[in-house]
């Protein structure tokens, strides 16, 4: 008899301590992700039909987690693996390819290492009415200026650190909202021995959000000593709500201070109108290429459609055509164009998409 009651007591004091650590306050972890694949069919000098892997989304999974320390202090860290869902390879030529990173998050404003989104990749995407994908339905694919992409970062940039739209081995800082305003900087770290400024990324932008307008600019400084690389980049979006409409702007400078001298200039113009669970949205986008290449130059209009049936899965649908002028144009269409597609004959290009979108 007494061996069964301290066998129930023990059971109940190993019951009570089980609920103790559940109800008790601790890490939070989130898993989440994002399918999105769609039927894209372009057509130029001769017509190509296939599957890709984001269209209003880039494809993910990826886990995020929070603990709140006391006293003002959290901490915080994000894990996001790109996905190529038309045949299950990983993206970005890494399996923590999109962000890997850990931080702190203060009273002030938050520390952050690893590697992380540049202001050039949150100015593209957020003052954009279609996302800057690598694939898929996009008029947002600004910049291609001389061979150098400024929105998804290329080999082009300062290899070592992954390009300007997401930076290695960086340090990050960004302030809390004071009225609406809020700034960050961000430093890549070349990791170039004996010299502490080889091929750095350097990353500064502002941002003020209130009264339905959203403003942003930034200024990102990308050299590759080792492969005497030197771009700067000068970014600014805008956009404004009016009930059910969303207007918004933008445009791109880069300096190319190499001896490759292929500077380029664009902007974008774009709006959208939602009437419940329809989306319409339509966007103009201009590349021009300047310097060692400056009769180079790129029209692109889009015009999309998108159907919510639920919060979480989206159907959509989109209409673009890309004018490729210029000996030295660069031709802009959502992802690499396969060889053949275009020619010197023919160097424009029509893209139509229809694909659906989960979010988990």
């Amino acid at each position: 008899m007494n061996y069964k009651t301290l066998a129930l007591s023990t059971l109940a004091l190993a019951a009570g301590s089980a609920a103790f650590a559940q109800s008790s306050p601790g890490p939070q972890v989130t898993l989440y992700g994002t399918l999105d694949a769609n039927v894209q069919v372009l057509d130029g000098a001769a017509r190509q039909t296939r599957v890709q892997s984001g269209g209003l989304s880039g494809s993910r999974f990826g886990l995020r987690g929070s603990e709140d320390l006391g006293g003002g202090l959290s901490a915080f860290f994000t894990l996001e693996s790109g996905i190529n869902v038309d045949d299950g390879s990983y993206g970005q030529n890494s399996f923590w390819g999109r962000q890997a990173f850990v931080g702190l998050g203060t009273p002030y404003g938050k520390v952050s290492l690893g590697r992380q989104y540049g202001s050039i990749y949150t100015l593209t995407n957020e003052f954009s009415q279609f996302s800057n994908v690598g694939t898929g339905a996009s008029t947002a694919v600004i910049g291609g200026f001389g061979g150098y992409e400024p929105v998804r970062g290329s080999d082009n940039s300062a290899t070592g650190n992954g390009g300007p739209a997401r930076v290695n081995n960086s340090v990050k800082l960004e302030s809390i909202n004071y009225g609406g305003f809020s700034a960050g900087a961000l430093w890549g770290l070349g990791e170039v021995t004996g010299n502490t400024r080889g091929n750095r990324v350097a990353d500064l932008y502002g941002r003020y959000t209130g009264h339905d307008f959203d403003a942003m600019v930034s200024l990102v400084d990308d050299k590759a000593d080792a492969l005497g690389r030197n771009v700067r980049t000068v970014s600014a979006a805008a956009a404004y709500d009016w009930g059910n409409a969303r207007f918004n702007a933008g445009a791109m400078q880069v300096n190319d201070r190499s001896m490759a001298d292929r500077d380029g200039k664009g902007y974008w113009l774009g709006a959208s109108y939602r009437m419940g669970q329809h989306l319409f949205k339509g966007q103009y986008v201009e590349s021009k290429n300047a310097g060692a290449l400056a009769d180079g130059k790129t029209q692109a209009f889009g015009v999309g459609y998108q159907y919510d049936l639920s919060k979480r899965t989206a159907l959509y649908s989109s209409v673009t055509r890309f004018k490729n002028d210029g000996v030295g144009y660069v031709s802009r269409a959502a992802g690499t164009i396969p060889v053949g597609l275009i020619d010197a004959n023919d160097r424009n290009l029509t893209e139509v998409v229809a694909g659906i979108r989960h979010s988990f």
